[in-house]
């Protein structure tokens, strides 16, 4: 026998069904709110050098800070290959939404700007920058180059063999813009890596090179290897009576930088959320001791997203210009 409904009844079961659907309404904004937190899950930071490089050591210095920071944890992936051709493509593969970073030197620029990339530069869009080592021109200790006008003079009577690690990098870009710049020839001399580049000055295999100020800094210390020329905007306080190249009338500036970068159609207020983060992670006596003990100056080594991002486009165009001279785009 089916009971009956008194009126009371009837109007408590309408109050129990308004109530929740008050409740489920007032959820709603929370719901969306929820969704559009960010960051709400794990963020990949893409390495397209091997475990235990560079790259990925730099990444450690500020990423546990980052991690506190941004509520959520972060993860090196590795994709090497293809001269960080593999990790373009695992950028371009996941979607702009702030949860994939990309570690990036010079190496990245290259790739793209000889086509061998699946992205372009406009694609990408510049986060923070970690690091900034400039590059300075160096022969043998016991060269018979004494100076930078020495250096001129010395070329000018023929081509000096200068040692790069490989072919297209960024030595041999450093200093194909610097020759062309000061009007000298000059003849490149590849060995592998930057190790066995400066070996190859020690020994007197090459009259000079262009090296980060953060691997010269100890032989010129030490009277192995004698600084030339700064290849930077500004004289380095390590290297005080060391002229720029640009005081001498060849304006070129090289650096190795590593930086993080985005799909560029992330949200910007995603973007500006990560620069934050990284910047305040950057600022810890850890990450500042790492800088100084690789010879950087933290105060001109980090820089935030405008800056990074207008260095990187810079950056690019001058490889770009640099290797189409050299003929080592890809062939269409």
């Amino acid at each position: 026998m089916t009971a009956l409904k008194t009126p009371g009844a009837r109007n408590a079961s309408f109050a129990v069904r308004a109530a929740l659907a008050a409740g489920l309404i007032a959820g709603l904004p929370l719901a969306a709110a929820a969704q559009d937190k960010f960051p709400s899950q794990q963020i990949e930071l893409i390495s397209h050098a091997a475990p235990g490089g560079g790259t990925e050591q730099t990444m450690r210095m500020w990423m546990d800070e980052a991690s506190k920071i941004l509520g959520v944890d972060l993860v090196v992936v590795f994709k090497q290959g293809g001269g960080a051709r593999t990790a373009h493509e695992y950028l371009k593969s996941r979607p702009a939404d702030g949860y994939t970073l990309m570690g990036t030197t010079e190496t990245h620029l290259y790739t793209i700007a000889q086509g061998k990339s699946p992205l372009a530069i406009d694609d990408l869009k510049g986060v923070v920058r970690a690091m900034q080592d400039p590059s300075v021109i160096v022969v043998r200790g016991d060269s018979a180059i004494e100076n930078y006008d020495q250096l001129i003079a010395a070329s000018k009577k023929g081509a000096l063999n200068w040692g790069v690690a490989q072919v297209g990098g960024t030595e041999h870009i450093g200093i194909a813009r610097w020759a062309e710049k000061a009007g000298v020839p000059y003849r490149v001399v590849p060995f592998g890596s930057g190790g066995e580049m400066i070996t190859g000055l020690r020994s007197g295999a090459i009259d000079a090179t262009v090296a980060n100020i953060s691997e010269a800094a100890g032989p010129i210390k030490d009277g192995d290897l004698r600084a030339i020329a700064v290849l930077a905007d500004e004289p380095l306080a390590e290297l005080p009576d060391v002229p720029t190249a640009k005081s001498k009338g060849a304006d070129v500036s090289v650096n190795t930088t590593r930086g993080y970068v985005v799909l560029a159609d992330t949200p910007p207020e995603r973007v500006k959320i990560l620069e934050d983060a990284l910047l305040k992670a950057m600022q810890t006596e850890k990450f500042k001791t790492y800088l100084k003990n690789s010879g950087l100056d933290p105060d001109k080594s980090v820089a935030g997203s405008e800056d990074w991002d207008a260095q990187l486009k810079k950056d690019y165009a001058n490889a770009k210009d640099a290797i189409d001279r050299l003929g080592l785009g890809q062939k269409k």
